[in-house]
């Protein structure tokens, strides 16, 4: 992993260059280790706060993933799924009715249906009641609001009793500037709310390192890499994740160093695959954030389709709809059993295996597996699978 990562740090640290490589899932390969693990042995739990999740993956909050049923599925089989607190289920007492509108609009007319839907203000009551359902299903509840609304959604959410709180934009920094007098104060407000705060989303050393000196539990890496986000188009930015997580992963160690505090970090977006996740963890990523995969699952309230948090806005639009289609169960995309060799199903046992080729027993010892770049890793030998797929 360092071999790649060497090659950028001065860069990174000092910016004396504008221009160098950066790399995603495709881009990159794991070299097998000297010693193998049995699968069943390794473990893939990873912590948050007082909280141990026993599967590194979180759901994204977005409306076409997660609502008060998908998240009690999801933490009953040992993963955490973030509710958006911005979205449907907290503007509509039946958020059936539009979810299931924006799924059979037409292509040309569903953002506007969007724009439209996500016009109705979010109530209180339903913000309460959101979470309550979630807590009363027994797992940990978490929830999501962009900075300009995090101040007002957490005091509603905390007297709820979420649990974990996420603040979450496009771009998240420490430092911001701006006319408008109303900016959130990200160190007051982890000081001041009573739950962890997981904040995101960053891909850059330095900005990583700022947000973690602000007292955040976790960091949500990846800007733009989401299969129904269109920032990368739209705005021109963003880093490939790979490149983005071993950065942070950097600005996380240094940290530790300094201060003796761990920071987890989860790789948000851009993982279709059980590879992908593997090399996510592998670049220094605790857990990993899905959105199309769990899309898929017949538990998600988008009816197959998906869309990203922007989608919605008034003005700039950062997303489309996507039909991603239902391919089974929850449980079985992340423990299967399955036919598909695709590698979109069963993600945690390709996990588990993956760990047990590389020789790592953990989520921190795969941190430490070798990575080289392999542009031809899905192309190499692969003639008649490529010839099949036309």
């Amino acid at each position: 992993m360092e071999r790649i990562g060497a090659s950028i740090s001065d860069t990174r640290v000092s910016g004396s260059a504008r221009l160098r490589p950066a790399y995603g899932f495709d881009d990159v390969a794991l070299v097998p280790g000297a010693l193998t693990i049995d699968p069943e042995d390794v473990d893939i739990s990873w912590q948050v706060g007082p909280y141990r999740f026993a599967l590194p993956v979180v759901a994204a909050a977005m409306d076409g993933v997660v609502d008060p049923a998908f998240a009690i599925a999801l933490g009953k089989l040992g993963g955490l799924a973030v509710l958006n607190l911005e979205g449907l289920q907290t503007r509509y007492e039946h958020p059936a009715e539009p979810l299931a509108a924006i799924a059979e609009a037409p292509a040309e007319r569903v953002t506007a249906l969007m724009q439209e839907l996500y016009r109705a203000p979010v109530q209180p009551q339903l913000i309460r009641r959101r979470i309550q359902e979630i807590k009363d299903g027994g797992v940990v509840a978490a929830v999501s609001a962009t900075p300009a609304n995090a101040e007002t959604f957490a005091r509603e959410a905390v007297d709820a009793g979420v649990d974990i709180f996420v603040v979450q934009s496009t771009v998240t920094s420490a430092q911001h500037r701006t006319r408008s007098a109303a900016h959130l104060d990200l160190a007051a407000f982890c000081r001041k709310l009573p739950v962890p705060v997981i904040v995101g989303n960053c891909v850059a050393y330095s900005a990583a390192l700022e947000l973690m000196e602000t007292g955040i539990a976790a960091l949500l890496v990846g800007v733009g890499p989401g299969a129904a986000c269109t920032s990368r188009e739209v705005l021109g930015v963003g880093v490939p994740q790979v490149t983005a997580t071993m950065d942070c992963a950097a600005a996380r160690r240094d940290y530790l160093v300094r201060t003796g505090r761990y920071v987890p970090i989860i790789t948000d977006g851009g993982m279709r695959t059980g590879g992908d996740i593997c090399k996510a963890i592998a670049a220094g990523a605790d857990a990993v954030m899905l959105g199309s995969p769990f899309a898929q699952a017949q538990e998600a309230p988008g009816r197959g389709h998906h869309w990203g948090m922007a989608t919605p806005h008034a003005a700039l639009p950062r997303g489309t709809r996507i039909k991603v289609g239902i391919s089974g169960t929850l449980e079985q995309i992340l423990f299967g059993p399955t036919s598909r060799t695709d590698g979109t199903q069963n993600l945690m046992g390709a996990l588990r295996t993956s760990m047990g080729v590389c020789g790592a027993a953990n989520i921190e010892e795969m941190h430490a597996v070798d990575m080289v770049i392999a542009p031809s890793i899905k192309t190499e030998g692969k003639l008649w699978q490529l010839a099949r797929a036309f």
